[in-house]
């Protein structure tokens, strides 16, 4: 007994000893707290003691002080003291007390002068003249200025700050007390949410191809702007470096690229060689010269790009186009089936095709039709005569004060903006004067330019022909005509036709050739059918007529139901064309076998079930145009069910894929000028275009970025035009 009482008393001893430790501790807590709270009431300490206030818990049986609380003086919640700040923000912020944002006024008033120091940002600035508080002021959601950064449950300002900058200081005084919080707090400030490191290998990869493929139009050094790196932040991106950009990303790029594009080029049992950025306007300008290469399978893939100082001697294009072929074809040149360059028709590509009778070597019909235009701008009396007035009209409403005013005001009246007229480039003057046309009219009307016209028998000459209704349909016929070059010229360079198209491409330029000469009732029509035919001459190859006969896109019916050749559509030289070239791709014990399945090609011509697949074609849904449905079927007939015209298949397939248009691939001038400084930045530059062409291609992506640019920057402009 007197052990177990002795027990007993040792336990209650133990256990009043552990309360009176647990009482102090908490009488500790407690004082070191509303020490914590005097503080902040006076403007030193955590804003949320103006809401939370300790509390001294006592113990029921003993009445010693058990636990601190935190008690919410809103809802008068009772809470864990154990986090002040934890509880604030979970409590306060997150708005679970019902009486928060209500109550922030009245602990303003209650507070008085020892109330925490309202944040200067949350003051609104005024001038002696004016007071707008900060909500009234309309800060856009876009602006570059961070918005004010105001507390919660901070009691509004009893008086207005004056500022001299008046609301112009709001970003600055924000960007101020931003600046004091992450000083004060530096490990506060968290970037947005960064991303893995799969996710941000992969988007980095993705930004870094985009700007390989743009071709110098987004600078590498723009990866260093401010603005690009805010967003790199906010989206959780690391940085990206130009140097690691243009350093070992751009040479894993251009490796991978050569790598494919070496491959796919061997494994092709012939090719064309496509070249284009020889055409340059001048000695001076520097220019970048691309070589790909044309697969019998309709894809393209690059092969290398060169940066040409000035305009290049023939002889040195042929030493480029036989080197190109030899590494290509590795040493088998008769892997090549011809070429296809936009300039060196008359000697470079003539010599390489008579050293190699097996070659095909084709002038770009792009540049044949530019060249066109050209043709009539030199040759036609009526391109002379708009040219000359349109020049003068220009040149006199730009130089002379008055007929300025006069033709501005119209300009802004009819259009919403006034302008100087182009007096150099014939289609610039040319789409000025007729897009001013109105403008033009009502000012020669006006009565200040007739008082002009009294005194300068140059107004009276301008105003004499800008009322003659003969100088408009003039000016019209001749932008009509070159707007109609143009657009077939535009097509081709998206299409990108093969060289059995030609025959059909210039008839149908034929045909819209006509068709403006009766519209606009032009006299001259025998100079602009010679013209035409003139620069046909000059651009024809003999392959365009074999091509056209070869491919069985252009089978026509007869009346038996047969597919035959479209002999009926060639002139008697153009069928001794498709002979002579036939016999010249074979070997001369193979001449008279080809020409015998020619014949029995030209009689039978092909199945019309096979005839009819080969021609079926289907709506694009890019362009809502009709389109080939399988453009490879031409090459796969002749490769599997006119396989018995064996020798006449070969130079059918080798034939039929050829491209009838080099694709240039372009170069921002920045990119031009930045390659002419080092070796460095111009093998930089070089393995930039490769990467960019080789993406191109694959995306078969080949109309001018440049003109989407111009639709897209002039829809605003052509609505209001159309609308005036």
């Amino acid at each position: 007994m007197m052990a177990a009482a002795n027990a007993l008393a040792t336990g209650e001893s133990s256990s009043a000893a552990t309360a009176e430790a647990t009482a102090r501790a908490a009488s500790r807590r407690y004082e070191a707290l509303v020490s914590v709270r005097t503080k902040a009431m006076k403007g030193k300490g955590a804003w949320y003691w103006v809401h939370l206030e300790p509390v001294l818990v006592h113990g029921p049986d003993s009445n010693l002080p058990k636990a601190v609380k935190l008690r919410c003086s809103l809802c008068e919640a009772l809470f864990s003291a154990s986090n002040p700040s934890r509880t604030a923000s979970e409590h306060l912020k997150r708005g679970t007390c019902p009486n928060f944002t209500s109550a922030a006024a009245v602990a303003a008033a209650s507070i008085g002068p020892s109330s925490a120091p309202t944040p200067i940002s949350s003051l609104p600035p005024c001038r002696k003249r004016s007071s707008l508080p900060l909500s009234e002021s309309k800060l856009s959601p876009f602006s570059s200025s961070p918005p004010p950064l105001a507390l919660p449950a901070l009691p509004a300002p009893h008086h207005r700050l004056a500022l001299s900058g008046g609301k112009e200081d709001i970003g600055a005084l924000a960007m101020l007390e931003d600046s004091v919080k992450r000083l004060k707090s530096p490990k506060g400030a968290s970037p947005g949410p960064a991303l893995s490191r799969p996710l941000a290998d992969a988007a980095l990869s993705l930004l870094a191809d985009w700007l390989f493929e743009s071709g110098g139009a987004a600078s590498p050094s723009s990866l260093d702007h401010p603005k690009l790196r805010a967003f790199f932040h906010q989206v959780g991106l690391p940085a990206l470096s130009p140097r690691r950009l243009l350093g070992p990303i751009l040479d894993s790029r251009f490796h991978d690229a050569n790598v494919e594009s070496a491959t796919r080029s061997l494994d092709a049992p012939f090719f064309q060689l496509d070249t284009a950025g020889w055409n340059t306007a001048s000695e001076a300008e520097q220019s970048l010269i691309s070589l790909a290469v044309n697969l019998p399978n309709g894809t393209t893939v690059f092969h290398r790009a060169m940066l040409a100082a000035s305009r290049a001697p023939s002889d040195y294009a042929e030493d480029v186009f036989r080197d190109a072929i030899a590494n290509i074809s590795s040493g088998s040149a008769h892997r090549c089936a011809g070429i296809v360059a936009d300039r060196f028709k008359s000697k470079a590509l003539r010599n390489l095709e008579t050293q190699n009778h097996w070659m095909v070597n084709v002038h770009c019909q792009l540049q044949g039709f530019h060249s066109l235009i050209k043709d009539f701008t030199r040759d036609l009396p009526i391109f002379h005569s708009a040219a000359s007035k349109s020049s003068r009209l220009a040149e006199f409403f730009n130089t002379h004060s008055l007929a300025r005013s006069v033709l501005q005001k119209y300009q802004l009246q009819e259009l919403n903006h006034s302008h100087l007229l182009h007096c150099q480039n014939f289609n610039a003057v040319l789409d000025d004067v007729i897009f001013s046309s109105h403008s033009l009219q009502l000012a020669s009307l006006d009565e200040d330019f007739k008082l002009l016209c009294l005194d300068d028998s140059t107004a009276r000459e301008i105003s004499e022909f800008i009322q003659d209704p003969r100088f408009w349909n003039e000016l019209q016929a001749v932008h009509s005509l070159v707007k109609l070059v143009e657009a077939m010229s535009k097509e081709m360079e998206a299409e990108r036709p093969l060289i059995g198209q030609c025959l059909p491409l210039w008839d149908e330029l034929r045909s819209k050739v006509k068709s403006w000469l009766a519209k606009f009732n032009i006299e001259a029509a025998i100079d602009v059918d010679r013209i035409v035919e003139r620069r046909f001459k000059k651009n024809y190859h003999p392959a365009w007529s074999a091509a056209f006969i070869l491919d069985p896109l252009y089978l026509t019916k007869d009346a038996s139901g047969k597919y035959l050749p479209p002999f009926k559509f060639l002139t008697p030289e153009q069928e001794k064309d498709v002979d002579r070239l036939i016999t010249r791709l074979v070997s001369r014990e193979e001449a008279h076998i080809v020409l015998m399945e020619l014949m029995k090609w030209r009689t039978e011509g092909l199945d019309p079930l096979y005839a009819q697949a080969v021609q079926v074609k289907q709506v694009d849904p890019a362009t809502g145009k009709m389109r080939v449905a399988n453009p490879q079927s031409s090459r796969l007939v002749w490769e599997t069910c006119l396989s018995e015209l064996r020798s006449l298949g070969r130079v059918a397939v080798r034939l039929i894929f050829l491209h009838a248009t080099a694709c240039r691939v372009r170069c921002s001038p920045g990119l031009l000028r930045v390659a002419r400084r080092s070796r460095a930045a111009s093998e930089r530059v070089e393995k930039m275009m490769f990467v960019a062409a080789q993406a191109r291609f694959e995306r078969r992506s080949f109309s001018d970025e440049e003109e989407k640019d111009a639709e897209i920057f002039g829809e605003n402009e052509d609505e209001e035009a159309s609308s005036v």
